[in-house]
């Protein structure tokens, strides 16, 4: 055992000694070697190299991961190198480190124990934006303690969660006597939608998407499914999640008189045709975006981020969500395994990730 984790346990004072990084100048533990974080370092590359981990301070806690997953939509964008350089400020994630296109450390998933901080959030679990690493130190706001009820791994939808109830605030869905509701993408995102309209009173909600085995992912969400050719129409709400242009001619199509059609999709650097001639303009549609990086105008006066995180987890209490986790892979088993992971046909939706505990450089 580390002599710092000897000294500097949940609740005990930080008076241990520190050294400097010659980089930073960042007060970090002795044991440089205490971390590994996955580094994305060129197109189709990544590595997990060694971290240093700060010592926390009066407000800080340190967390040790349990488990991750990958965002496959925006990190499969990071990992090919097709974040747009108009985006690379808005682009940085918490905690990020390195620039964008490359080296870069990315990710927004993890769930962790902590193990030094705070006496109050001793062992506790949290949820954590944060990208993919072993161990790290964190204000102690940016963590979020798991609700009783929802399991470590089904927490780490979090992140997702988050994004789809901003859409559907965005949307503002009315609760009606019979609203007809297409999600056209049964990726994670399209398929919390999906499970979130499901909720709304009398919603006819109907999954779209291309591959006919999501059909059993619908059923277990509690909503239909349709191929793109079989996709209802007329629909008082369409929210557009798979990332493609055929997808969003889908969604259009489907979107009933002066309906609105939420786009989710991300492309970065890629170039989107949109079908916005035939009826778009006779039918009154719109098309409206919906990004997580700020709440819905609909609910910002009242809640901000950590309000709507906090919601998130409460709303992943549903043991039916399971079935959007791939079976895990180990943390470091990561940089071999991406390619087929972010590969289009993979079929994988969230690919949950398992930290050993004992994982040291």
């Amino acid at each position: 055992m580390p002599p710092f984790r000897m000294r500097f346990g949940c609740g005990q004072d930080i008076a241990g000694r520190r050294i400097a990084s010659p980089i930073t100048g960042t007060k970090v533990a002795r044991n440089r070697g205490e971390a590994a974080a996955l580094w994305y370092v060129g197109p189709g590359r990544a590595e997990i190299r060694d971290e240093p981990v700060a010592e926390p301070g009066p407000h800080e806690m340190r967390v040790r991961a349990l488990h991750g997953a990958l965002s496959r939509g925006t990190e499969r964008l990071v990992f090919a190198g097709k974040v747009p350089a108009s985006e690379f400020a808005r682009m940085r994630g918490p905690h990020m480190a390195g620039d964008f296109p490359f080296p870069v450390k990315y990710g927004y998933a993890v769930v962790g124990r902590v193990e030094a901080g705070p006496r109050e959030l001793c062992e506790q679990l949290v949820f954590v934006l944060h990208p993919h690493q072993s161990v790290f130190t964190v204000p102690a706001e940016a963590a979020m303690a798991l609700p009783a009820g929802v399991p470590p791994r089904r927490a780490v939808l979090a992140a997702n969660m988050e994004t789809a109830l901003n859409a559907v605030w965005d949307a503002a869905p009315a609760p009606g006597p019979a609203d007809r509701i297409a999600i056209v993408g049964a990726g994670v995102v399209g398929s919390l939608v999906a499970f979130l309209c499901s909720k709304l009173p009398r919603a006819r909600v109907t999954l779209i998407d291309v591959a006919a085995f999501r059909a059993e992912l619908a059923k277990r969400l509690g909503v239909d499914f349709a191929l793109p050719a079989a996709a209802p129409g007329d629909c008082d709400l369409v929210f557009h999640a798979s990332g493609t242009a055929a997808g969003l001619a889908t969604a259009l199509q489907a979107a009933g008189e002066e309906a609105s059609v939420v786009e989710l999709s991300w492309y970065g650097s890629g170039e989107v045709p949109v079908a916005l001639g035939e009826a778009f303009h006779s039918r009154r549609l719109r098309l409206v975006s919906s990004q997580v990086g700020r709440v819905a105008p609909s609910h910002r006066p009242r809640w901000n981020p950590r309000r709507r995180l906090a919601a998130a987890l409460d709303l992943l209490a549903d043991p039916a969500l399971d079935a959007l986790l791939a079976p895990a892979i180990p943390f470091r088993d990561l940089p071999v395994r991406l390619p087929e992971i972010f590969a289009p046909d993979s079929g994988v939706l969230c690919q949950l990730i398992d930290y050993p505990s004992h994982d040291v450089c």
